[in-house]
């Protein structure tokens, strides 16, 4: 499971023209699902992205986390950081999970995110052709992979 976080002065998702979540303070989150994926990359990489100390404290030192600044949380779903662009200039998307194995993660994610952070999370929309609006705070923009522990 590959993540892309990125802490967020704002961020909204749009679909078919409709703004359907919108967040000030917080994470913009995308989340590639492969077919290896388990409930173990769950747990271990909702629990570093809501432990991580990116957000300044009182003198502006990166030390609380998304949850200590009572922040907001957007995910989306991202099958193409799964890319393959080993040969030619086509990217492979084989290692991205299908659909009937990636929607049930995708929901175990959000609702283990929820958990974890302690109210609801905003979400765009599986499969659906998304625009992403965001102002990159910072920036800051950090990149995990559950596969490597990083």
């Amino acid at each position: 499971m590959k993540a892309v976080i990125q802490r967020v002065a704002e961020a909204s998702v749009t679909i078919n023209g409709q703004k359907t979540a919108a967040i000030q303070k917080g994470l913009l989150i995308l989340i590639g699902i492969e077919n290896e994926d388990n409930q173990e990359d769950i747990n271990w990489l909702v629990s570093k992205i809501i432990n991580l100390r990116i957000f300044g404290d009182e003198n502006e030192v990166m030390n609380l986390s998304v949850k200590d600044v009572n922040g907001d949380i957007i995910i989306v779903s991202q099958f193409t950081l799964h890319a393959s662009t080993k040969k030619g200039n086509r990217p492979s998307y084989i290692k991205a999970a299908k659909p009937q194995i990636a929607i049930p993660m995708y929901e175990n994610f959000i609702t283990r995110t929820e958990a974890e952070l302690g109210k609801k999370v905003q979400t765009g929309e599986f499969g659906a052709d998304m625009k992403v609006s965001l102002i990159n705070d910072g920036p800051v923009t950090i990149l995990i992979d559950s596969k490597n522990n990083e």
